[in-house]
């Protein structure tokens, strides 16, 4: 990766972040855990695809890695 640097803190939601939780938990209603997980697993790759940049999708690899204490 060329280590650019992205501003990941532009909430692009404007407002309607609850709108797509919304949206991502009645997706995940009445699944078992492992179609939970590859749920999860498919929305993250098409999302990726959707954003396109190595760099970008490295930094938020990072931050979530981060606040989800999986780097403890």
């Amino acid at each position: 990766m060329s280590g650019k640097s992205v501003d990941l803190s532009t909430d692009h939601f404007v407002g309607r972040g609850d709108d797509f939780y919304a949206l991502l938990m009645k997706a995940h209603d009445g699944l078992t855990f492992e179609d939970s997980a590859a749920l999860n697993a498919r929305l993250v790759l098409l999302l990726a695809n959707q954003v396109g940049d190595p760099d970008v999708l490295e930094q938020v690899l990072v931050r979530a890695a981060e606040t989800s204490g999986a780097d403890e």
